[in-house]
Formats: structure tokens, C-alpha cells, sequence
């Protein structure tokens, strides 16, 4: 049975044209991706289906009496709308929107809130115990008669089972038993997001339009999440850039590109290999086409040459074959412009890049882990996993020392040079225009260096003038990760990397990153990315790192196994040390740290004097006069400006006594 149809659907906006003569059948039970890029006008289709937004063209078409559920990846503010109803439902219980979160409600419990979803099952309950304590008084048959009604209507509508529902489905969602007593007031806007998505779940929606759902899920949540939409009886459309989840719960896939709806079959993975396939049999068919054309343009000018009346007759003849074939013919889809960059070549380090020993780390009475030790070798691929508030964060940021731990430390390798990616884009907040953001991180760069490389990240033409904080998240992070890039960092610090960016993007740094000669160390909850990239990955607990193999299929291996056995992965320990192992293990730490700062202090000194020799060298009379010479000398001093730069960061960042 359809629930939904899209009859040749168009829809635009002042400067450009989204989609058209878009069409689509939604049968009942069915799981629909919807993919595409950033702005290709996914949300604004979903705002189409619920009535939010007029199509210019063509109409929405709902089934009889379905009611259908809509959450926004934007619902982090009070009081927006998660569920509108459509059509009636039965006379007895109507599972209509639960109240959205005001000032009226934010002192109910995270529980409580999410129960108010079954508000007219409760009523009923609560008319049920008053007729209760009424029979007790009076056996009328008017009592008894409206009893058994409502009772029978009590138990259609799930009130046996509301309560037991209600809790499970926030476990699954990481509102542990502590949380489902917090008042609404005091829940963060992720956490409000959940449990928006939590009422939504609950209301039995037949048609779910779902909004990037797995924002602010960790790894166990969206789990629970994907099994739970796969066994949901309703249909879902998703929007999501998690091609993992994706892949788990998608029957079928459509993607918005160039206008057009295209369906695949099955989830993400499957549909790009269905349209690589399609893309295949075009390209062969236009190129077989255009063959056929100019063989028979070359008929044409043969018969042109002849001259002859019948040879006129042929050439019309012939010209009607091409006009046919050219009416039917269809040139591949010339790409859109997509981000395609690489790292560049980077210094080596040592083999040992980061020690972490004893680290430990509070907030006031809040303990988020202690004995953090661990080792990140050269050339390690290394992912931190944990659940949402474990501290993965707070330990990339104390190892750029941006936090002080409570106890232990930590030490980089030789030669490191590290290059921090921030999940809040902080570093990419200013009002300056793009061009400046990035030309002032990197003033030896020439303008024409910066333009071409703003190119490689999709900002062209006057895009370079637009002031960053009018940007969208994904075009900050894009910005992000040029200053990466150009940053020549051979350890990078990676915090939740792939938000913000669309699949195509994620797809382009996967490929760099798997290009990247350097050291990595990533938080990230996007599986796609950690399976295609891992080669080491950890679990961040309250007692310490454990390790959980080389690749996420691994880590899922052995997450069943400590399941099943009841267990959780062993946190890594080094052998305890004597008094005077640790003493000795101390001193050679401080003396590498003394060491590693004498040589950076030596190399700055050399690089100072090196500076002063060239800029003597230029002032003299007869380098003046000699334009090569100038050339040749103001090169060298910009790599030792460069050279310079770079000691003085790494000096900033060693321990001094």
C-alpha cells in the first residue's frame, strides 16, 4: 500500500532551480535513504512532504489517515515541532504529537516528558482508577459497560506496555536511569535532540522523516538505533551523511543529483555500486553513439564531394539518421565541482610518536579517567572510541596542551610536528573574509598560491570575499581543513573530522587521509570513516586506554565476544616500576626533554644568524643592482622564515623546567 507519492515535483528559489519533475512511491514498511550533496535541497524536500513548504510544481500526495512524524537536525531550541499529524486515527486513542518542550514543561523529568507522548493513554488510565474507586460505591451497568470500553481501548493503545517502552527505548538512546530523572531544564541542546528523537520514536508514527538522526548518538546508541528502525513497522525516509547506518537500515536509496531523483536499490554502499555500473553502460553508449555519427557525417562529405542529384538525396537521408540519433542522445553528467585535495610530502618522525603514561583527568568531583597510558607508533592510523562524555576531547586537547592533566604526562617522539582539527571550528570563527583567514595563517604565501589553493576546497570567484562567520558548518570545515593541509603537520590530532561535511566530502578526505604519510590519532563516531582508515583503535575508559584490535570490524568482533562473556576490553598496562625503575624512567625523560630543547634552541639560534647574514647580503650596493641575485637571496630567506616559524612552534610546545 503507497503512503506516499511525489507526482513530478519541482522546486526553487530566487537564484537557483533545487529539483524537477521529481517523482516517488513510498510503500508502507519501507526504509528510504535520501543522499546528496550539501544544498542539493534534501531538507527542503522533507519540509515539501510535510506541508511546511509549497511545491512550485506537482503535489505531495499522503495516504489515507497516515500519520507522520518529522524531526529537524536543526530541533535544538525549545519548542520545536517533532511530530504533525495527518488524517484521523481511531475514535478511541489518537497517538497525536506529544507537547513540545516550553517553559511550562522544562521542570518534568527527561522520563516524564518522553511518557507525555502516550498522554491519552494516561488519561484513560487515570479514568480508569476513578471509575475504580466509583464502582466501589455504585454497580451500575452504565459504570461497568464504560469500564470494559475503556479498558479494551487502554490496552489497544499500549498503555500495558507504555511505561516499560518509554524506559527501554531511552537506554537505547544513552539516558541512563540517572538521567531519566534530570529535569528537562537541565539537559544540553545534543542531549534535548535525543530526546526529541526519543518522542518521536515512541509516537507510532506511520511515515518517519528522520533529519540526520544519528547527530549526537555515540557508537552504542546508534547501534540500538539502526536495529530499531530496521524492526520499526512504519515507513522512514533519512536524511544522513553516515553511510554505515545507512548501509544497516536502508531498503532503498535516493539520490538528489543535478536536479534529478534517482532510485537504487538497497543502502549506500549498494547504490554506489549500481550507479558506477549505470555510469559505465552511458559513457559506453554516448561514446558508441557518437561513433556511429561521425561515420556516417563522413558518408555525408563523401557524397558531398560526388555532387550528384542522387548523391543530395543520401546526404538528407543520412542527416535525418543524425538528427535521430542526436535527439535520443544524452551526454554523461558533467561532474559537479568536488573537493579533491591531498597532503603533501611531510618530515618523518622518530618510530615512537606519543607516549601517554598515568595520565589522569577531573572536573572538580567529576573523574573522567585516570592511568591513560599508551603508545602511538609512526605511521599509525590510530582511532580513540568511547561513548559520548568519556573525555576523548579533553585528552586531545591535553596533549595540545590546551588542558593541564591532574597526574601523570606525556611525551611527543623526535621531530614531531603536530596539526589539530577541532569538532567546534573554533579556529575558523572570525569575521575576516575567507582569503584573509587563510593568507594570515600562512603569510609567506603568495596570493596567487592562496587562491589556487582555496580552489582545491570549492572557494572560487568572489567566494574568497565572504566574511567565515556567515559560513555554513560545512564550508568552515572546509577552511578547517586547508589550514591542515598547508599547515605541514606530520601527526594530526583529528576531533570528530567528517561533521559538517556532506558524503562527497567525507569520501575525498577519506582519500587523502589514506594517502597521508604522516601519524594520526582520531576521534571519531563515523563508522564508514574508522573502517576505512583504521589500523589501530582504542576504547577510552574510566580506567584507561584498551586496546580492540586494528580495524573497526575488529573492534565489533571483540565488543560481541567481552558482550557475550560479560567482560569488557583490558585496558593497557605497563608492568608496574620499583622506586628506583621509575626514578631512572624519570631522569631519562627529563634529560630527552632537556635535550630536545637544547638542540631546538641551537637550530633557532643558527636559523636567527643564517637571517642576519641575508639580509646584510641584500643591503649591499652591489646585490642591488643584480636582479637575480635579489631573487635568489630573497627566496632563501623566506624558507628561513618559514624554518624559523616552524622552531619557534615546536619550541613553544616542548616542557621547559
Amino acid at each position: 500500500m503507497s503512503i506516499l507519492t511525489l507526482q513530478s515535483l519541482s522546486m526553487g528559489f530566487e537564484d537557483r532551480v533545487l529539483f524537477q519533475n521529481v517523482n516517488l512511491g513510498l510503500e508502507a514498511g519501507e526504509k528510504l535513504a535520501l543522499v546528496g550533496a550539501n544544498g542539493c535541497g534534501k531538507t527542503t524536500l522533507l519540509r515539501l512532504i510535510t506541508g511546511e513548504l509549497a511545491p512550485q510544481s506537482g503535489q505531495v500526495v499522503l495516504g489515507k489517515h497516515v500519520r507522520l512524524g518529522y524531526t529537524s537536525q536543526l530541533a535544538e531550541t525549545h519548542g520545536t515541532n517533532n511530530v504533525e499529524t495527518h488524517g484521523s486515527a481511531s475514535p478511541d486513542i489518537k497517538n497525536t504529537a506529544s507537547p513540545d518542550i516550553t517553559s511550562a514543561s522544562l521542570e518534568n523529568t527527561v522520563y516524564d516528558e518522553a511518557l507525555l507522548v502516550f498522554a491519552p493513554v494516561l488519561a484513560m488510565e487515570r479514568e480508569l482508577e476513578r471509575l475504580t474507586e466509583d464502582l466501589h460505591h455504585s454497580h451500575s451497568d452504565a459504570l461497568l459497560h464504560r469500564q470494559a470500553e475503556l479498558r479494551e481501548a487502554f490496552e489497544r493503545g499500549g498503555g500495558l506496555t507504555c511505561r516499560a517502552k518509554t524506559r527501554s527505548l531511552l537506554l537505547g538512546l544513552g539516558f541512563d536511569e540517572t538521567m531519566q530523572a534530570l529535569p528537562c531544564s537541565a539537559l544540553s541542546g545534543g542531549q534535548n535532540v535525543k530526546l526529541r528523537l526519543g518522542r518521536l520514536l515512541l509516537s507510532g508514527a506511520d511515515l518517519l522523516l528522520l533529519d540526520e538522526p544519528t547527530n549526537h548518538l555515540d557508537l552504542q546508541a546508534m547501534a540500538w538505533l539502526e536495529s530499531y528502525l530496521a524492526d520499526y513497522p512504519g515507513a522512514v525516509v533519512m536524511v544522513s551523511h553516515d553511510r554505515w547506518f545507512l548501509d544497516k537500515v536502508a531498503s532503498r536509496t535516493a539520490e538528489l543529483h543535478h536536479g534529478r531523483l534517482t532510485l537504487y536499490k538497497g543502502g549506500y554502499s549498494a547504490a554506489i555500486k549500481q550507479k558506477q555500473a549505470q555510469a559505465e553502460l552511458d559513457r559506453r553508449h554516448y561514446d558508441n553513439q557518437m561513433t556511429e555519427i561521425k561515420r556516417i557525417e563522413g558518408i555525408i562529405e563523401q557524397q558531398k564531394r560526388f555532387g550528384q542529384e542522387r548523391n543530395f538525396v543520401t546526404i538528407a537521408s543520412k542527416q535525418k539518421q543524425i538528427d535521430r540519433l542526436k535527439a535520443d542522445l544524452a551526454a554523461p553528467d558533467a561532474n559537479l565541482k568536488e573537493l579533491r585535495f591531498h597532503f603533501p610530502p611531510v618530515p618523518e618522525t622518530g618510530n615512537e610518536v606519543l607516549r601517554l603514561r598515568a595520565l589522569a583527568m577531573a572536573f572538580g568531583e567529576k573523574k573522567l579517567f585516570h592511568d591513560v597510558t599508551g603508545l602511538i607508533e609512526k605511521g599509525e592510523r590510530a582511532f580513540l572510541l568511547g561513548p559520548n562524555g568519556c573525555g576523548k576531547t579533553t585528552l586531545l586537547k591535553i596533549l595540545r596542551r590546551l588542558l593541564k592533566p591532574a597526574e601523570g604526562y606525556f611525551a611527543w617522539g623526535a621531530n614531531v610536528r603536530v596539526g589539530y582539527y577541532d569538532q567546534e571550528l573554533g579556529s575558523v570563527s572570525s569575521s575576516k573574509t575567507i582569503l584573509d583567514e587563510v593568507w594570515d595563517s600562512f603569510k609567506l604565501m603568495s596570493h596567487n598560491e592562496v587562491r589556487s589553493a582555496l580552489g582545491m576546497f570549492l572557494f572560487s570567484g568572489e567566494e574568497v570575499f565572504k566574511a567565515v562567520n556567515t559560513l555554513s558548518g560545512g564550508e568552515r570545515a572546509r577552511i578547517a581543513l586547508l589550514k591542515l593541509l598547508l599547515s605541514g603537520a606530520n601527526v594530526l590530532l583529528l576531533d570528530e573530522p567528517t561533521n559538517h561535511l556532506d558524503i562527497p566530502a567525507r569520501e575525498a578526505l577519506e582519500a587523502a587521509l589514506s594517502q597521508f604519510g604522516g601519524t594520526m590519532l582520531v576521534v571519531s563516531h563515523d563508522r564508514y570513516f574508522i573502517s576505512k582508515l583504521a589500523t589501530k583503535i582504542y576504547a577510552l575508559r574510566p580506567d584507561g586506554l584498551a586496546p580492540c584490535g586494528a580495524s573497526y570490524e575488529e573492534f565489533l568482533e571483540l565488543s560481541a565476544t567481552d558482550a557475550k562473556r560479560g567482560a569488557a576490553p583490558q585496558v593497557q598496562k605497563d608492568k608496574p616500576l620499583n622506586e628506583y625503575q621509575q626514578k631512572k624512567l624519570d631522569a631519562a625523560e627529563a634529560r630527552r626533554q632537556r635535550a630536545a630543547v637544547a638542540r631546538c634552541e641551537a637550530e633557532i639560534a643558527r636559523l636567527e644568524a643564517e637571517m642576519s647574514r641575508l639580509h646584510e647580503e641584500l643591503s649591499l650596493p652591489e646585490v642591488a643592482a643584480d636582479y637575480e641575485k635579489i631573487l635568489q637571496l630573497s627566496a632563501e630567506l623566506e624558507e628561513c622564515e618559514k624554518n624559523l616559524e616552524g622552531k619557534y612552534e615546536e619550541w613553544e610546545g616542548l616542557p621547559h623546567a
